[in-house]
């Protein structure tokens, strides 16, 4: 029995959302930018119908809607574009987190290279942006502050409003990351204040390969392109929009905000079942999001004196990893949870764990049963040190 409880990392995709993209696939195959002819026009209105339902799904207009290639795409659009196109003629400062998604981090970062200023916060040890640095930081004139709703790793919900605000009053652009949010909780760009927000559909149980980045309209947020081409999505993005990766991003944004309080509510008792049978197992188990926030689904759990990667490799059929998807081959503990506060050790024998829609009360319970199983197996009363990775000792 495989048991799949990684949907931070991806999501499955709803087969509404297959059957939905098909025919843009097979006999509906023109270039929506080709409106010469019949199935090019097809092809475009099915576009510009899924443009709504992911503008939808946001409080957003169809038309602030840039489609990418994912989520990395449009933060790195939003983050460089808006640095570029400002230009050094006005303030550098660039304000991000130490919690925030690596391409985040590293977009920042990279525009050191360039002129401007990166400066990366810390947060409080409960994974919660401290309000008071980030206000203490922004009495240095600031072009832009980037925030996560969700985290990629533990799930910590932000107050995304309250962030904004301050940016705002500040002078500076806001942009989130909503890879993780839009989705599973509701979301009004402009209710709070969003000017920039990345999105991606593979979260959401649709299609890998596309996503999409708001772009405030009014009062309008400009950006400098990072490549050159056709002039597509408003000139911000060019190349050929994947017709149907984009019908079933659509698909899945539209089954997002008519079913988003169904899941939550079927999600979120699945997620206590299994902490609480974990708890039960397994003495001393730990959830590193218990003091904040979190999404429904979202655990993030450490396993006293038993490493993540242990744990995993001595629970065949489980899918569950250490960190960020996108960090997962890198054998340093999760730099999300060392930002928290957790030492080298306890990060490494911490582990994520994802419920989503389609995780089943059978699955969560053989699911605890196998972590327990290991756990026992592996720890033999004391904690297990790392035989490769000294850095890993305990701090």
């Amino acid at each position: 029995m495989i048991v799949y409880l990684d949907n931070q990392a991806t999501t499955p995709t709803d087969p509404r959302v297959m059957a939905a993209a098909r025919p843009y696939y097979e006999s509906l195959f023109g270039n929506p930018h080709s409106t010469e002819h019949d199935l090019g026009r097809a092809s475009a209105e099915a576009v510009e119908s899924a443009r709504q339902d992911i503008a939808s799904l946001i409080g957003a207009e169809p038309r602030e809607i840039i489609l990418t290639s994912g989520a990395t795409e449009a933060n790195n659009l939003a983050i460089k574009g808006a640095a570029r196109f400002a230009g050094l003629a006005g303030p550098r400062r660039i304000i991000t987190f130490a919690t925030e998604h690596k391409c985040v981090l590293e977009s920042v970062r990279d525009l050191g290279a360039e002129g401007f200023e990166p400066l990366i916060l810390p947060v409080r040890p409960n994974g919660l942006i401290d309000l008071d640095t980030l206000e203490a930081a922004l009495r240095t004139p600031t072009l832009l502050v980037s925030a996560m709703a969700a985290n990629n790793e533990t799930g910590i919900l932000q107050d995304i409003a309250a962030i904004a605000a301050l940016a705002h009053r500040a002078g500076a652009l806001f942009h989130t990351d909503l890879a993780q949010a839009a989705g599973k909780i509701p979301i009004d760009v402009a209710a709070l204040g969003i000017q920039l927000a990345s999105i991606s559909a593979h979260k959401i149980y649709g299609p890998k390969g596309i996503g999409a980045l708001y772009l405030r309209r009014r009062p309008r947020v400009r950006l400098a392109p990072l490549f050159s081409g056709g002039g597509q999505e408003r000139g911000v993005r060019s190349g050929t929009v994947p017709a149907p990766l984009a019908v079933g991003f659509g698909e899945a944004c539209r089954l997002a905000r008519s079913e988003m309080a169904q899941d939550s509510a079927r999600i979120s008792p699945l997620r206590a079942r299994l902490a609480d049978h974990l708890h039960a197992l397994i003495p001393g188990l730990i959830e590193n999001n218990a003091a904040a926030p979190h999404l429904p689904g979202a655990l993030s759990l450490r396993f006293p004196g038993v490493r993540a990667l242990d744990l995993i490799g001595a629970s065949p059929g489980l899918c569950v990893s250490t960190g960020s998807a996108c960090t997962s081959a890198d054998i340093a503990p999760s730099y999300v949870l060392s930002a928290m506060g957790l030492s080298p050790l306890q990060a490494a024998c911490s582990l994520r764990l994802g419920i989503g829609r389609f995780t089943s009360a059978a699955e969560i319970d053989h699911a605890a049963q196998m972590l327990a199983d290991a756990f026992h197996h592996l720890s033999g009363g004391a904690p297990r040190q790392p035989t490769s990775t000294s850095h890993l000792a305990e701090a």
